[in-house]
């Protein structure tokens, strides 16, 4: 055995580390893969998409709401901004709802459940008063409230159930009951009710539709069985069975399925056939914006429940897939809040927000395209209507409130500081200053870094 100069043995070395295998530089598609990936994942993004979302597609329909009803108010012998003026207005006023949504605590939201819906269901009878109830083609939704400003207060019932189901069942979920059916029906089924046969005096199917998805929505969040999901749902389409046949407006919207001539069999198709037109029309970029030819009287309501028609003339495939794409981002980030918080009301509430987004968009693009009946929805966010408008800002807020008080999302903006200034220094009044320091988004404790957010 070799020895040492010293006569010892020597110390044995350590064995050395096996080499780590080398990692083949990525192409650029899975690196951009990666990084989006990372994007996604992080605490903000939910925040990001809500707002970012949201706003786009209110500043896209401000801008498609003037090219579509130009024509519509110069024919009433209005100024061609008329509708755009108006809209503007319910868009300013609803952005002061979305922030003051937005900065309330979840304890205010839950105290204005009950005031918002008694306030719904006292003006959804004001809406049945003679006199006080203004007829609207054919629907007895409408309240005038002066002037030319109407409000719908059917569109408040929306939030209204959003707000109070969510409460009632998180309260009830607090306690355990929820395992009980009688108590996941009670009172919320009947209350849902109340509110759709108030709505359904008044002849408005569409948004008696919208109602039952968000009533259909809480329940699977509260997660009800599948027969006691089953049996709300088949009563409930028994009824709206039953709404349809007894009308022959109705009908003759459901016989307009697929059509693609005006005069298809015995009932006229001119809305559904001329909303087809206009998406054929607009191919891949449009005609360009303003240069409708369908918004010339020959598409009614065109810039209401049909805008979307007028987007696809306008701004062609490339504007309407965005317009998905930004409805489908909206979506998701509900859909996120809802699945990653631990609040059960935050997770009613959200769920319940965006379903009635979701639902209300797909039942109005779904008529536009031809695929499912027109239901007289309008397109949220997009369509004109401030009384559409103002309640679903208010549900943005809700939203974006929520996305803020997620933990991670917590950390990740507590741990921003403002991009210019200076530092404050404990330097006296002759003490020379400190040069500026910018603070940007790298300039951050690591050690409070969560989900991967910088």
């Amino acid at each position: 055995m070799p020895t040492s100069r010293t006569g010892r043995p020597p110390a044995p070395r350590a064995p050395k580390r096996p080499t780590a295998p080398r990692i083949p530089p990525q192409n650029g598609v899975l690196a951009f893969y990666h990084r989006a990936r990372r994007g996604w994942d992080r605490p903000l993004t939910a925040y990001y998409l809500i707002f970012g979302g949201s706003l786009l597609i209110t500043v896209l329909g401000l801008v498609m709401v003037y090219s579509a009803s130009q024509i519509t108010a110069l024919q009433m012998s209005l100024p061609g901004s008329y509708f755009f003026r108006k809209q503007l207005l319910a868009a300013v006023i609803g952005a002061g709802l979305l922030f003051a949504a937005s900065r309330m605590p979840v304890k205010l939201h839950r105290a204005l459940a009950y005031p918002i819906l008694a306030g719904a269901v006292f003006l959804m009878v004001l809406v049945q008063v003679p006199g006080i109830g203004v007829s609207v083609n054919g629907n007895q939704n409408w309240i005038a409230v002066g002037g030319s400003f109407q409000i719908q207060p059917s569109e408040f019932g929306k939030l209204a159930l959003v707000l109070w189901g969510a409460d009632l069942l998180a309260r009830k979920q607090d306690k355990r009951l929820l395992t009980q059916w009688k108590h996941m029906l009670v009172p919320l089924v009947p209350a849902a009710f109340m509110l759709l046969g108030l709505i359904m005096i008044g002849g408005d199917m569409g948004t008696a539709i919208i109602l039952t998805a968000i009533l259909f929505g809480l329940l699977w969040l509260a997660g009800a069985p599948t027969r006691l999901f089953a049996g709300v749902l088949s009563v409930a389409a028994v009824l709206g069975l039953i709404l349809i046949r007894t009308s022959p407006n109705r009908m003759a919207r459901l016989q307009c399925l697929g059509a693609t001539e005006p005069q298809s069999g015995p009932v006229d198709c001119w809305q559904a056939v001329h909303g087809i037109y206009a998406l054929a029309s607009g191919g891949i970029f449009g005609s360009g914006l303003g240069a409708s030819v369908e918004k010339w009287g020959q598409l009614p309501e065109a810039h209401t429940d049909f805008i979307f028609a007028v987007t696809g003339e306008e701004l062609g495939l490339a504007g309407t897939l965005s317009v998905l794409a930004l409805f489908a981002a909206l979506g998701y980030a509900g859909i996120r809040v809802a699945g990653r918080t631990e609040d059960p009301f935050v997770r009613y509430a959200a769920g319940g927000v965006t379903t009635w987004i979701t639902a209300q968009a797909v039942i109005n693009i779904g008529a536009v395209l031809g695929l499912l009946p027109i239901a007289g929805v309008p397109l949220p966010l997009f369509s004109y209507g401030g009384s559409a408008l103002l309640p679903t800002m208010f549900a943005i807020g809700l939203l974006i409130a929520f996305a803020r008080d997620e933990p991670a999302a917590r950390a990740a903006l507590a741990m921003r500081q403002p991009r210019f200034g200076r530092k404050r220094g404990a330097g006296g009044t002759g003490s020379k200053r400190s040069p500026r320091r910018w603070n940007t988004m790298r300039r951050r404790a690591s050690a409070a870094r969560t989900s991967g957010e910088r």
